[in-house]
């Protein structure tokens, strides 16, 4: 069975496709068409589909669109409920309900072949759950939890899969939705709302959770499974902040306030869900599942063994859980995540074959990770460019900026190349054997970023780029198994500085998405102050421009 799965109508349309119920691409349109996000929240962007992703899954595959069995669209027209019952107070919204109800259309329209007969609504947190929940490598069993802005007049799910089966046991009408909170204070603090709510995660760190007393009245779980977030007057605990302004610690406190409410609704939520069902499992999608403070404090407090999130936990993943559900109820039960490089990739020759028309000098490596590993040793800052892109927010050694931990201005180095703000902090990745002596809280394996450790003590001063102002840091664990490059790459670090940890960032600037192509490649490496490209098996040193050394 082929199934193609399509988030649209909110932000971050992606295309996923699933055939005999494994995941085998998936991708966002911002990797293609090159805007944030694919496109703005707003209901005039509503009826853009993600055509550039959807192509390129289809052809990656081989699969014409002539040869789907369906196609799964991540929200359901005829559950909307009209801004005036859902408190959104939008007067554009019905915009969305008139694109949602003719995406059948628009998508046969932009992707010549497809029937659009074959097109079928799947809830939006229902395709968010199947996201996690079929994607977990538990056989389509366990608990799960989805919170997000908002869907068709929910934002929030919770719910049991038995054999592949949902049942839902709580839901919570909108207005009330720990999603569009967050999104407020982003907007609130100065920041861009549905886009730069991980900003508001790391500025929390910065402050005190002053004003945590004050919203708690406001904002918290109702013993039932839902939530209450109603009468939050920002404004009344801070002063909104220009985007062009310094934030202070004013901000950070408002910041740190909002995190740690929203922590202890989750951790009601996640604890009302364990008693309920009896499982010991819990997948998580949605947005606020991206917000790896929270995850952690879930992960050691909800009574729940396993915590799996899915890595494309926002509106994108939708795309992968509505094929997974089509697919499931198509009668092929699917196959566990398989990882996250599921996009583009490029074969050598096409990669060399951009080397070439870019006119850069270049040589094949002799051994890509042990030169990486040694420029890095050097305090060299490395684009790591290698096999297929990620799907989702995080760079995680595919296409990655990285660096020397020991070097603590290394944090402010990387910041000044991405153009971003002092107060975000780098990533580390480590080897999965060395995880738990270096961060020895917090869920291991993490292959996916997604939850925060603290670091051990004696390891603080030795690896100052990537810890936190708080002492934590967001790992991402490497299993030789699955990326042995990485791997590899990391070991030759530790033999030539004593370190099994390399500072793994994004490879973008900001306001850019993620590269994706060569051509990509090229032009952030062109953009700043970066010592080495590694771009499968070649490599382009910097100084080579300035000494005009000929291609070898």
């Amino acid at each position: 069975m082929r199934v193609l799965g399509i988030n649209a109508l909110f932000h971050d349309p992606a295309a996923a496709l699933v055939v005999d119920g494994a995941v085998v691409a998936a991708a966002e349109e911002e990797r293609f068409s090159r805007r944030k996000h694919g496109k703005r929240p707003v209901p005039f962007s509503a009826w853009e589909t993600p055509d550039l992703a959807a192509a390129w899954c289809l052809r990656h595959a081989g699969v014409r669109p002539e040869d789907l069995d369906a196609v799964a669209y991540s929200y359901d027209p005829a559950l909307h409920l009209g801004p005036e019952q859902a408190g959104v107070h939008d007067p554009w919204d019905h915009l969305r309900l008139t694109y949602a109800e003719q995406a059948p259309g628009f998508l046969a329209e932009g992707i010549p072949g497809l029937d659009p007969d074959k097109v079928r609504f799947v809830p939006h947190h229902v395709a968010h759950a199947a996201s996690a929940a079929l994607a977990a490598p538990w056989g389509g069993s366990c608990a799960v939890l989805v919170l997000d802005g908002r869907g068709e007049r929910h934002s929030h799910l919770a719910g049991v899969y038995r054999d592949g089966v949902l049942e839902v046991l709580a839901s919570q009408q909108l207005p009330h939705s720990l999603g569009l909170l967050y999104e407020d204070v982003t907007a609130h603090l100065g920041f861009l709302r549905s886009s730069d709510e991980f900003k508001v995660m790391a500025l929390a760190s910065y402050g005190t959770p002053r004003h945590a007393e004050a919203l708690r009245p406001l904002v918290h779980a109702t013993g039932d499974g839902g939530f209450v977030t109603a009468g939050v007057d920002l404004g009344a605990l801070t002063k909104p902040r220009h985007p062009d302004e310094e934030w202070t610690a004013e901000h950070a406190d408002l910041a740190a306030s909002v995190q740690l409410v929203v922590e202890e609704v989750l951790l009601d939520l996640a604890r009302w869900l364990r008693e309920t069902t009896g499982e010991t499992r819990l997948a998580m999608a949605g947005g606020v599942a991206l917000n790896c403070v929270a995850n952690s404090r879930l992960a050691a407090g909800s009574g729940f063994a396993e915590l799996w999130v899915q890595p494309a936990a926002g509106d994108a993943g939708t795309a992968l859980g509505g094929a997974l559900e089509l697919s499931w109820r198509g009668g092929e039960p699917t196959a566990p995540f398989p990882g996250a490089d599921l996009g583009r990739g490029w074969s050598d020759a096409e990669i060399e074959a951009v080397l070439r028309t870019a006119q850069v000098a270049y040589r094949r490596s002799d051994d890509v990770a042990e030169e990486v590993a040694q420029c890095l040793a050097d305090d060299g800052v490395v684009a790591w460019y290698q096999g297929r892109s990620e799907f989702g927010p995080r760079a995680l050694g595919h296409r990655s900026l990285l660096a020397h931990p020991g070097r603590a201005a290394n944090l402010e180095r990387l910041n000044d190349v991405k153009g971003r703000e002092q107060f975000r902090p780098v990533a580390p990745m480590v080897r999965l054997d060395r995880a738990r002596e270096v961060f020895p809280q917090g869920p291991v394996p993490s292959p996916y970023m997604l939850f925060v450790h603290d670091v051990a003590a004696d390891w603080r001063d030795r690896i100052p780029a990537v810890v936190h102002v708080d002492g934590t840091a967001r790992i991402q664990s490497v299993d030789p198994a699955t990326e042995p490059l990485v791997a590899r790459m990391l070991t030759g670090f530790e033999r030539r500085t004593g370190l099994p940890v390399v500072v793994n960032t994004s490879l973008n600037t900001a306001g850019r998405p993620m590269v994706d192509s060569p051509r990509d490649a090229l032009e952030c490496f062109g953009s700043g102050p970066v010592d080495l490209l590694a771009i499968g098996p070649f490599v382009v040193h910097r100084r080579w421009a300035h000494e005009g050394l000929a291609r070898s």
